[in-house]
C-alpha cells in the first residue's frame, strides 16, 4: 500500500467532481499533480500541489481551486483537517484510524511491503565494474561495484525485471601486456634471476601464483616456445587467474553478476558480430568513409590521417565523428563498443545502464550516440558516473598497497571492515559526489557512524521480542497475528513512527525512477533515527515501553509495531547488500 498513490487517486476523484474540470471533459492533465510528505510535518500529514499546476488550465486562480478540492477532500472520512496555505498548497491530516489500517497492511507485508511494480517489467540491463582483467580489483571500483549492485537491487524491488552484467574486457593492447607481464613471473618461477620488472609491465605481486601455475603445468615447455605460441596460452591462463580472483574480490563485497559477457567473443568468428553491428548502422546512413580533423591536445592511439570508415556520431548527439574501420582494415576499440550495444539491445533490453568511473566521462556522449543510432526513442541509456574514493584512517590518508604495486585493494578495505560498513558507506554520499572512506569512522559504534546506527536499529526491534517472551514467557510471538492489534497503537510518537514506515514505497519508486540508490541509504538512517528517539522516550516516560509487564494487550500490538520498523529496515538493507543483524556484539 503506498499512502501517497492512494491519496494522489483520492484527489483525482475529488477533482473530477468539480463542474470545472468536468466542463473540460478527459482533456485534463493530472501528470504533473504531486502528492508528497509536508516539508514541515506540522503542516499535516500529505500535501497536494494539484491547484498550483491545475488551475491555469482550468482557468481559475490556484486559492480557489484548493478551497473547492479541499471542501470535497473534507468528506473523506479518513481525513480529519485540510488546510490551503500560501498560494494554494493543500496539507491533509489524517485519521488515527487510517494510520492504524496502514500499520496492519506493513505487518502483514513483512519485507515485501513497498516492493512495486511500478517497472511493469520492463527488461532492464545493469553493467557495472567491467574492470579490465589484469589485476586485482581497487577501492575505485569498489564503488561502483557497490552503486551498480544496489541499483539493480533497488530497480528489482520495484518490479523491474534486471540483468546484472560484467564486460570483461580481455581483448586489446592490455591483454598482450598482462601475457608478457605473466610470462616474465612463469620465467621467475622456473628459477630465472628476473630483476625488476621493465616500466610497461604490471608489477604487483600478484601475478607470482599465476606464473608458478604456469611452471607446474608447463615446465620449461611455454619458455622453449616462440612468442606466438606461447602468448595465446598464457592469455588464457591469465585471463581466467583475474577473472577467478576478481570473482572472488566481488564476492566478499557481496556482488555477485549474473552475465560476464567476453569481450573476445565479439571478435571471434572473423568479428562477425562487429561486422553485422557496422553493417546494421551503415543500412541506417550512420556510417560513412573519410578523414576526420586532428583532435585537439594528445592523439588517441585510433586516429589516423587517412580515410577510414565513420560512424556519423555528430548527427546522433555526439561530438564528433568516430571511427569504426581503420585505414588497414583492422577495428577500433569503439567497434567493439557498438558491437556490444547492439548485442545488448538484441537481447531484448529496453534501458541500459552503464555504472563507470569518472574517468570514463569522456564515455558519455558516444555511448548515447550509439543508443540513438542502434535503438532510436525505443531504448533508453543511462550512465552513471562515480567519483573518487579517498582513503582515510583517523583522518590520515592511507599508503598505497604493497601486493598491488601502486593502489589499495577492494580485498584489502573489505578484509580490514567488513562488508557491510563498506557496501553501506559507498552508498552514503550521490556517486557523482567524491567520497571520504575513514577506516576508523566507518568501524566506530555511535550516531555518526550510519552502518552502525541502522544495523543497530534492526537489532534493537529484535531485542524487544526477546524482552517480551521473558515478560510474558507463554507468548508464540511467530504465531500471533501482530497485524490484528494495530487498532491498539495510539500514541502520537507511535502514529509519527508509522508516517515514516509509510515514505518507504514512494521512496522506493523515485529512487528507482530517479537511479538514485543513495535516497535508500539515507531513508534508512532517518527510519533509524526516529526508532532510537521513540525508544529513548520510553526511558523516560514508562507508559511509551514497547514491553509494559503489567500491561500485555498494549505490548502485543506495539510488538507489531517493532516487527514494520524491522521489516522495512531489513527490506532496505537488503537492497542495499547490507545484512540485518538480531544482535550487535
Amino acid at each position: 500500500m503506498n499512502l501517497f498513490a492512494d491519496f494522489e487517486q483520492r484527489i483525482k476523484s475529488a477533482l473530477l467532481t468539480l463542474d470545472l474540470v468536468k466542463e473540460k471533459g478527459e482533456g485534463v492533465d493530472f501528470s504533473r499533480l504531486v502528492v508528497e510528505p509536508p516539508r514541515d510535518q506540522s503542516h499535516g500529514d500529505v500535501a497536494t500541489n494539484a491547484a498550483m499546476v491545475l488551475s491555469k488550465p482550468l482557468g481559475t486562480n490556484p486559492r480557489a481551486l484548493a478551497d473547492l478540492i479541499a471542501e470535497r477532500l473534507k468528506q473523506d472520512p479518513d481525513v480529519v483537517e485540510v488546510t490551503v496555505a500560501g498560494p494554494g498548497f493543500i496539507n491533509i491530516r489524517l485519521s488515527k484510524a487510517y494510520w492504524q489500517r496502514l500499520l496492519a497492511v506493513i505487518i502483514k507485508s513483512g519485507v515485501d511491503f513497498g516492493r512495486s511494480s511500478t517497472g511493469a517489467g520492463k527488461k532492464v540491463n545493469v553493467e557495472y565494474v567491467s574492470a579490465n582483467p589484469t589485476g586485482p580489483m581497487h577501492v575505485g571500483h569498489c564503488r561502483g561495484a557497490v552503486v551498480g549492485d544496489a541499483l539493480a537491487n533497488l530497480m528489482g524491488f520495484a518490479g523491474y525485471e534486471v540483468v546484472k552484467e560484467y564486460y570483461i574486457n580481455d581483448a586489446g593492447s592490455q591483454i598482450d601486456v598482462l601475457a608478457r607481464s605473466v610470462f616474465m613471473r612463469y620465467r621467475e618461477a622456473l628459477g630465472e634471476e628476473i630483476g625488476e620488472i621493465p616500466p610497461g609491465l604490471y608489477p604487483g605481486d600478484y601475478l607470482v601464483p599465476v606464473g608458478q601455475a604456469l611452471a607446474q603445468e608447463y615446465g620449461t615447455r611455454l619458455h622453449n616456445m616462440p612468442p606466438e605460441e606461447w602468448m595465446p596460452i598464457v592469455k588464457d591462463r591469465a585471463i581466467d587467474a583475474m577473472m577467478a580472483m576478481i570473482r572472488s574480490d566481488l564476492a566478499a563485497l557481496n556482488v555477485h553478476h549474473d552475465v560476464f559477457y567476453s569481450e573476445r567473443t565479439l571478435h571471434a568468428d572473423g568479428a562477425a558480430r562487429i561486422r553485422q553491428a557496422i553493417n546494421d548502422l551503415t543500412f541506417k546512413g550512420h556510417v560513412y568513409r573519410g578523414t576526420l580533423p586532428p583532435p585537439k591536445g594528445q592523439l588517441p592511439e585510433d586516429w589516423e590521417d587517412r580515410e577510414q570508415t565513420l560512424f556519423r556520431s555528430t548527427e546522433v548527439g555526439d561530438d564528433i565523428d568516430r571511427p569504426l574501420i581503420k585505414s588497414d582494415g583492422s577495428y577500433t576499440y569503439f567497434a567493439a563498443d557498438v558491437a556490444y550495444f547492439k548485442d545488448k539491445f538484441d537481447r531484448g533490453f529496453s534501458e541500459m545502464i552503464y555504472v563507470l568511473g569518472a574517468d570514463h566521462g569522456g564515455y558519455v556522449k558516444r555511448l548515447e550516440a550509439v543508443a540513438r543510432a542502434v535503438g532510436g526513442e525505443s531504448v533508453k541509456l543511462t550512465v552513471l558516473l562515480c567519483q573518487l574514493v579517498k582513503l582515510f584512517r583517523n583522518g590520515e590518508p592511507v599508503k598505497m598497497s604493497k601486493r598491488s604495486g601502486d593502489f589499495v585493494t577492494l580485498r584489502e578495505v573489505v578484509d580490514e571492515v567488513g562488508r557491510d560498513p563498506v557496501r553501506f558507506m559507498m552508498l552514503y554520499r550521490k556517486n557523482s559526489e567524491p567520497l571520504d572512506f575513514d577506516f576508523a569512522k566507518v568501524t566506530e559504534q555511535s550516531k555518526d557512524n550510519p552502518v552502525f546506527y541502522v544495523q543497530y536499529a534492526h537489532a534493537r526491534c529484535m531485542s524487544v521480542f526477546r524482552q517480551a517472551r521473558e515478560a510474558f514467557p507463554d507468548l508464540d510471538t511467530e504465531s500471533l497475528t501482530l497485524a490484528d492489534y494495530a487498532e491498539k497503537v495510539e500514541d502520537v510518537s507511535e502514529l509519527q513512527l508509522v508516517a515514516k514506515l509509510a515514505e518507504y514505497p514512494r521512496l522506493i519508486e523515485a529512487a528507482a525512477q530517479s537511479q538514485e540508490p543513495h535516497r535508500l541509504a539515507f531513508y534508512l538512517y532517518d527510519l533509524a533515527s526516529s526508532f532510537h528517539a521513540h525508544w529513548n522516550r520510553g526511558k523516560d516516560n514508562p507508559d511509551l515501553r514497547f514491553v509494559k509487564d503489567n500491561d500485555r494487550e498494549s505490548s502485543i500490538a506495539r510488538l507489531g509495531l517493532v516487527r514494520a520498523v524491522a521489516s522495512v529496515l531489513k527490506s532496505g538493507l537488503a537492497i542495499t547488500g547490507t545484512d540485518a543483524p538480531d544482535e550487535m556484539r
